[in-house]
């Protein structure tokens, strides 16, 4: 069972953006769709486990879980504009660097010389990672520098979000199943709020956000089985194999969406995502 908990994380996340980007719609569908079903999701396990939270808690989950939503509107964007297998190395490289610079200024990691050393030497593998995964080959149709840049600093400052919903919990007394609830609750509120303030309200009426509840279920046994896994595994091991999801959404682009890439492309974005892998390896160990 702890082996299937390690490796549910990594299958989950890694299959849900090209499951999303699969089903279709605009950027507002699969948000709403994603965050109804993690609800969904949330609401059946609470009624299961019956956790328990304090009220401070409470709010702060659901803080993390609006925060959430700003990074995963912005891959949704990422998506529909350059692709899954272009958005998600990216996507997850600046996420990992962003966490680990957190943990430093906030939360007072890398303390000895040798941390500070592996730690900076882990950041510099997922931006060198970032960089080979995003070349394309001249003329390909892929080949929009502009396009590319400003969908890079789009998820530059969307991935922002991501890093305060991975470290707001790290400063609250519950944690793991007690806040998927309250996360989840912020996630479909933040999600509401997108839809009203871009004038895309509609989307909760439209059948393909509907069907995006899919990509909420996927997303919710993946973060339920991470939770076991920290567990049963431990906090590097669980986190460590959770970052092959990766490899496995990247491909998945390459392969459901048909994101073709040419042998240097290839070359470049796996020896890119092998990078990533072990920057997220570094930083986590120490």
């Amino acid at each position: 069972m702890s082996l299937l908990m390690l490796l549910l994380p990594a299958l989950g996340w890694g299959l849900l953006p090209p499951v999303v980007a699969k089903i279709g719609g605009r950027p507002s569908n699969q948000i709403f769709g994603t965050t109804v079903g993690l609800l969904a999701a949330s609401l059946v396990v609470f009624a299961i486990v019956r956790p328990t939270i304090d009220l401070k808690s409470f709010v702060f989950a659901a803080l993390a879980g609006a925060f959430w939503v700003v990074g995963q509107v912005g891959q949704y964007i990422g998506y529909k504009n350059i692709g899954v297998s272009t958005t998600m190395p990216i996507s997850t490289g600046m996420q990992l660097i962003g966490t680990s610079l957190i943990g430093v200024f906030i939360f007072g990691e890398w303390s000895t010389g040798i941390e500070k050393f592996a730690g900076v030497s882990g950041i510099v593998l997922l931006i060198v990672g970032i960089y080979l995964t995003s070349i394309t080959d001249k003329g390909s149709k892929r080949d929009n520098h502009q396009a590319l840049v400003r969908n890079i600093i789009m998820l530059l400052f969307t991935a922002i979000g991501y890093c305060i919903y991975n470290s707001i919990p790290r400063g609250l007394e519950s944690s793991g199943i007690a806040i998927f609830l309250p996360e989840s609750i912020g996630m479909v509120l933040a999600a509401l709020i997108y839809l009203a303030f871009s004038g895309q309200f509609d989307a909760v009426k439209q059948k393909v956000s509907w069907m995006n509840m899919i990509g909420g279920l996927i997303f919710s046994i993946a973060a339920v089985s991470y939770i076991f896994s920290v567990r049963d595994n431990g906090v590097n091991t669980a986190f460590i194999v959770s970052q092959v999801s990766v490899v496995i959404s990247t491909l998945g682009g390459m392969l459901v969406m048909h994101e073709n890439k040419s042998r240097r492309e290839m070359v470049f974005t796996l020896t890119g995502l092998v990078l990533i892998i072990g920057g997220a390896v570094v930083t986590s160990i120490f």
